[in-house]
């Protein structure tokens, strides 16, 4: 399936009663269904599904991807590069494989701010933010950050000014996406290590921004 066209969305923000840390039972009783049946045929051994879980949510997690985005902090040519060609820029970091061949990179600007979402199913970019968040997965924020974008960041805790763009990605089986969070004030003198300890999953997926480090500006 191609990529989807980038959709601007204008709503108004709006109260709304869904809560993203909702977990749909039937999957999750599926999902911990087909593992025991895995297990206990022998075909899955428990101790590699959790170390390979542990690696993804612990050690892979999003730090990759905070590792990307303060090179391009730090290093204008890296930043074109990513912008240009996400894959190859972070396939530089040993970043690759399985749900990430295919990476485009937004960024994110006074005037624009991007929001990722995938509407089928729940595509991801495992090599560089690790497993997909529970809200992620759900279809109210699979169908609602089309819809209104920016009920959705308001229920998140971002309210942005009026005049500021908000584009939504659509991610695909065929190519995943990226934020490129705005670097916060403050972080001028702050190393590429630092500036990536700032750096959450959240801002990389659209719902957030970078906070700035104690004691510099909002």
């Amino acid at each position: 399936m191609a990529a989807t066209v980038p959709t601007s969305m204008h709503a108004q923000d709006h109260e709304h009663d869904h809560d993203h840390q909702v977990v749909p039972s039937d999957p999750a009783l599926r999902t911990k269904a087909l593992e025991s049946l895995l297990v206990e045929k022998g075909l899955v051994d428990p101790a590699a599904l959790d170390a390979l879980v542990d690696a993804y949510e612990n050690k892979i997690g999003p730090r990759n991807g905070a590792r990307v985005v303060a090179r391009a902090w730090i290093d204008p040519a890296y930043k074109k590069r990513l912008l240009s060609d996400g894959g190859a820029a972070i396939a530089e970091f040993g970043y690759a494989g399985g749900q990430g061949e295919h990476m485009v990179v937004v960024e994110n600007t006074p005037k624009v701010h991007n929001l990722v979402v995938c509407t089928l199913c729940s595509c991801y970019p495992w090599p560089v933010l690790g497993l997909p968040p529970v809200w992620y997965k759900s279809a109210p924020y699979r169908s609602r950050a089309v819809i209104d974008p920016r009920g959705v960041l308001h229920e998140f805790g971002l309210d942005l000014p009026e005049d500021v763009e908000v584009q939504v990605w659509d991610s695909t089986a065929e190519i995943r996406y990226l934020v490129l969070p705005e670097r916060p004030a403050g972080t001028e003198k702050m190393t590429e290590d630092e500036v990536a300890a700032l750096v959450t999953r959240d801002a990389m997926v659209g719902v957030a921004k970078v906070a700035a480090p104690a004691g510099g500006k909002a």
